[in-house]
């Protein structure tokens, strides 16, 4: 019989092998965490038809005469090459940035290892892989612990009852409102508002339609005054009353300020004062009397702004004169305005180069404070004067005194240092009734380190545990048995355990799984050789077997 035919038939069978390769390649295309393998074929044994023979000093050696007996399936090597990522919007998505693996327990108590990261939490706070086996890590606080093969069993403490409350730093002073009672509904947002439209006698004011689950809207009489946060607080309790229909399911409101030293003086604060956000020098003022409102003074001299820096020190009633003083030499003609108020003179020059409106200071020379007054210019001040006085030609030099009628009636208010305290949006956090704690309330996180936490209510970021990987001294010697599942055997060596990041292992990525890391060109590359080799296999066969019937037919 043909030797050719058996070679034909084995070498039929490895790139049948190898056919059946790729195509469980090509079908785990998209299966998360899959490694993809390779056929690696080899030659079977030969049959020596003459031996290789040593040269003598006549004559050179021989090499060996061998027929071959075709392929076979030398082996099938895992390609433990790392895929890309696919991002996902699940927070218990995980992938491994690096080397390692994820270990799970079935309830055979069998451990497989995995880099399919597809976890999830199931009712009793197992974290569990898509199939339902138990991932494998630290219970309980990680710190400090090393890397382990416990199942991970995530709980989180009880909530202790709460009141909602708000701590804001304003102008370096602690401002703290508190709600009452023990409940979530006082986890809103309280807005101050300085209200102009406030009728007197309305200190506070909430509107009905500006209380709602969410939010609740304090409108303060911008003139109402206060003696302290608490006469604040009650007033805004009262409203709040009112408008709800009743006490509000948080109960009242406490408003508390550290330190509170000082921070109301005797006379109490304004409302404008409470909402205020100007914390420096507040601007004092010069007001007029209703009769001189529209017209002003000396010509329709308004008085503008006074100084903050310095800031203005006059208070009380003011008295004005104007003092007119002809060119020289080395002067212009000029109006000397001159303010008295409390025994502090303020004087200011407007000349004659003044032809336009503008404005001028006049300035205290020991203080430097001054007041800001506009004027409509030297021309229209001189025809003031003649309209107040009568006279129709140019004033005479009137160093002492007034050209003018004295002008009197108009009240100073000093510049002084701002005692507003800005209160403004409060957002009330964490307020709780208590009461056991269930996993799926809370926002659950993975780090990068593989520690989970859970965003409890009252504790902040609190850890539950931490998955940790396990590396091989021989991944590729890894057993795959299904379910992207691999198993340890006595070539890949034993499973080393290590939180993720350390021991040569990987950190783990969140909402991203590993893809396959099937290449498809390579595939179907390798699909047409292999089709092509077990076509020529099978041509082998079709002609030894011509070759037979030929023998065959030398009978006839």
């Amino acid at each position: 019989m043909l030797r050719s035919l058996y070679s034909a038939v084995s070498g039929m069978k490895s790139h049948q092998t190898r056919l059946d390769i790729i195509g469980n390649n090509i079908a785990n295309v998209n299966t998360y965490g899959f490694k993809s393998s390779r056929a690696r074929f080899q030659d079977v044994f030969y049959q020596t038809l003459s031996s290789a023979t040593a040269g003598t000093a006549t004559q050179g050696g021989t090499n060996a005469s061998q027929v071959g007996y075709g392929s076979q399936m030398g082996g099938i090597d895992l390609n433990m090459g790392r895929s890309a990522f696919q991002s996902t919007d699940n927070a218990l998505d995980l992938a491994i940035a690096g080397d390692g693996f994820f270990q799970v327990m079935d309830a055979d108590g069998n451990i497989f290892y995995t880099r399919a990261g597809v976890l999830n939490i199931d009712p009793n706070g197992n974290l569990i892989d898509a199939n339902g086996n138990i991932v494998l890590g630290v219970s309980g606080n990680p710190l400090g612990r090393e890397g382990s093969s416990e199942r991970i069993q995530l709980t989180v403490p009880d909530v202790e009852p709460t009141r909602a409350s708000c701590n804001e730093t304003i102008n370096e002073i602690g401002f703290k409102i508190t709600a009452e009672n023990t409940t979530d509904a006082g986890n809103i947002i309280i807005n101050f508002l300085k209200d102009t439209s406030l009728p007197d006698g309305s200190d506070i004011v909430v509107n009905p339609s500006e209380i709602t689950s969410s939010s609740i809207t304090v409108r303060v009489n911008e003139s109402a005054i206060f003696t302290d946060l608490e006469d604040v607080a009650d007033k805004m309790n009262k409203a709040i009353t009112s408008a709800n229909g009743g006490p509000h399911p948080a109960g009242n409101f406490t408003i508390q300020a550290i330190p509170d030293e000082n921070l109301f003086p005797a006379g109490g604060l304004t409302g404008e004062e409470i909402c205020g956000t100007n914390f420096n020098i507040k601007e004092g003022s010069v007001t007029l009397p209703d009769k001189l409102k529209t017209k002003g003074i000396f010509g329709s001299m308004m008085p503008k702004s006074v100084s903050i820096d310095p800031p203005f020190t006059g208070e009380g009633d003011m008295v004005y004169n104007a003092y007119y003083n002809k060119a020289t030499d080395t002067a212009p003609a000029n109006w000397t305005i001159t303010a008295e108020v409390g025994g502090k003179l303020y004087t200011g020059i407007v000349t004659s180069n003044s032809t336009t409106a503008k404005s001028v200071l006049l300035k205290n020379e020991d203080d430097g404070d001054y007041i800001e007054m506009s004027h409509p210019g030297f021309s229209a001040i001189s025809s003031a004067w003649r309209k107040d006085t009568g006279n129709t030609g140019e004033p005479e030099d009137q160093t002492t005194t007034p050209a003018f009628h004295e002008v009197t009636g108009l009240r100073a208010k000093p510049s002084t240092q701002s005692q507003d305290i800005g209160l403004k949006s409060f957002k009330l956090e964490l307020g709780n009734a208590g009461g056991p704690q269930t996993i799926g309330s809370c926002s659950i996180s993975i780090t990068s380190t593989g520690v989970i936490e859970a965003t409890h209510p009252n504790l902040g970021k609190w850890q539950m545990g931490r998955i940790d990987l396990v590396t091989f001294e021989n991944p590729a010697g890894l057993e795959e048995v299904g379910n992207s599942y691999f198993a340890a055997t006595a070539n890949s060596g034993n499973a080393t355990s290590t939180s993720p990041g350390t021991g040569g292992s990987g950190a783990i990525k969140g909402s991203a799984l590993e893809m396959s890391n099937v290449d498809i060109s390579s595939e179907f590359s390798d699909m047409i050789i292999t089709e092509r080799g077990f076509q020529a296999n099978s041509r082998i066969i079709t002609v030894s077997d011509e070759i037979l019937n030929e023998l065959v037919n030398l009978k006839r």
